[in-house]
């Protein structure tokens, strides 16, 4: 289960558009003070959007992330529902051939 988020998407949001329709764009820590969250928090915040909107091709998109979060904890599922079948085929070939030593 992820953490609780310290600041609300309403929040995130706002502030993205705050820094990204002013003109000039003044240094993060200003608007960062300025609603009362920490600069690098903002900066990641603008940093994931600018991903979103296509601007970024060095980090993933949110419904990339989203995916690829999802796609791990199916394939770990997979891995165990595999080790169960594989434990589970040894245990009833070691009863039905009572030949094979154990």
């Amino acid at each position: 289960m992820a953490a609780p988020r310290k600041y609300s998407l309403e929040l995130r949001e706002r502030a993205v558009r705050m820094y990204r329709t002013a003109d000039p764009k003044p240094q993060i820590k200003k608007p960062a003070v300025d609603l009362g969250v920490h600069p690098e928090a903002l900066r990641g915040w603008i940093r994931q959007a600018e991903a979103d909107a296509g601007e970024r091709d060095d980090r993933l998109t949110t419904d990339e992330h989203a995916e690829l979060t999802a796609l791990r904890k199916e394939n770990a599922q997979l891995k165990r529902a595999n080790e169960v079948l594989r434990t589970a085929s040894a245990f009833f070939v070691a009863q039905l051939d009572p030949t094979r030593p154990r």
